[in-house]
């Protein structure tokens, strides 16, 4: 089914996504080590496709797997925000962002923004370990994916005709 079949409010427009997909990978500082250990267990499927990560964790992930990352900055730097801009433009398809639910960001805002640019450009993301794993062992990940895209402003136009 294509999106102009569907009612805007469901999709509008249609983000192909290739086979080699485009990963942002992103830790706190205590999640850190348990998204090295993941992508170390997961090295094999993640060398199948485009990595990126914000500044500390891009390069910890690039020593630790041989692979190249490219680097945004650090998260509270301004890295979250690179990471949904590069969404926005379509230039990641996947997130992988291992957050930590028990201890307050600096940069919570930005967390926040992070989270929902991806729900409103229907980036697939995980947060834990169990849902990675399901993600990057999908076989969606290998093949041609039509991310479909929502048309929110749909959503804010008051019906005039109905008055």
């Amino acid at each position: 089914m294509s999106a102009k079949q569907l009612h805007p409010s469901i999709a509008d427009s249609v983000q192909p996504m290739k086979p080699k997909k485009n990963i942002a990978l992103i830790a706190h500082d205590h999640r850190k080590a348990d998204l090295l250990d993941w992508a170390e267990y997961n090295r094999d499927h993640l060398s199948e496709h485009n990595l990126f990560g914000t500044g500390t964790t891009g390069s910890l992930v690039s020593d630790k797997l041989d692979l190249p990352v490219f680097t945004f900055k650090s998260g509270p730097l301004g890295g979250d925000l690179q990471i949904g801009t590069a969404i926005v433009q379509n230039e990641i398809d996947v997130m992988i962002f291992f957050w930590d639910p028990l201890q307050a960001q600096p940069h919570d805002v930005d967390v926040k923004a992070l989270q929902r640019i991806s729900i409103v450009y229907n980036i697939p993301m995980a947060c834990n370990r169990s849902s990675a794993d399901f993600l990057i062992t999908s076989p969606l990940m290998k093949t041609k994916y039509d991310r479909f895209i929502v048309d929110y402003s749909q959503r804010f136009k008051k019906d005039y005709h109905a008055e």
